[in-house]
């Protein structure tokens, strides 16, 4: 059963607040309002995301990625928080730190999505805004990467309007849906985050 997953979030500095989202990692009550949303924005997430599994937005799925977030937290390696409107706790995406390096690194790299009943609202913007302060001030990161394709112009004013830096580009970077794809990269030092 999906409800014996509430454990996942002992530690209460886990949970983030960001002007108008607040950030946690996800529990099993969440898999409703979860499952909603994804179906809901799949045609508007999939262009910019990997393939989903078939069975993607299944109760086993849910609870398999539950279970993989809490060893990633557990160890470090990873972030993964939901993101939810600070006025009413509804669900309106997701944003990770992941693949984080400790020591001469100090590095995580940074993804968040935003489902389509909650875009343009500035919601992607405070979410990551909040994440990167995790990443700085929790976990004492030095640096946070992120990517996106090209064409994802409200992707790009997101990491834009949050002090990242474009840096370069990286050819067939990652794999969204189905296709090897290139990437905008972009970086973001602690010395200079804003606030």
């Amino acid at each position: 059963m999906i409800a014996l997953f509430d454990w996942m979030n002992p530690d209460p500095s886990l949970f983030v607040e960001g002007g108008p989202v607040s950030l946690r990692p996800p529990r099993g009550s969440d898999y409703r309002a979860w499952a909603e949303l994804r179906t809901h924005s799949r045609d508007f997430l999939q262009p910019w995301e990997p393939a989903w599994p078939h069975d993607d937005l299944t109760p086993a799925a849910f609870k398999r990625r539950l279970s993989v977030y809490a060893h990633e937290i557990e160890v470090g390696g990873a972030y993964p928080f939901f993101v939810y409107r600070a006025e009413d706790q509804a669900l309106v995406g997701g944003v990770t730190l992941s693949n984080i390096r400790r020591g001469v690194a100090e590095t995580a790299t940074l993804g968040y999505w935003i489902g389509r009943p909650f875009i343009r609202r500035g919601y992607g913007t405070a979410a990551v805004q909040a994440m990167c302060a995790f990443g700085f001030e929790r976990l004492k990161l030095h640096r946070i990467e992120a990517a996106c394709l090209p064409t994802n112009t409200a992707s790009r004013a997101v990491l834009t309007n949050c002090g990242f830096e474009h840096e370069g580009e990286a050819r067939a970077y990652l794999k969204i849906n189905g296709e090897w794809r290139d990437h905008l990269l972009f970086g973001l030092i602690r010395d200079e985050a804003s606030g």
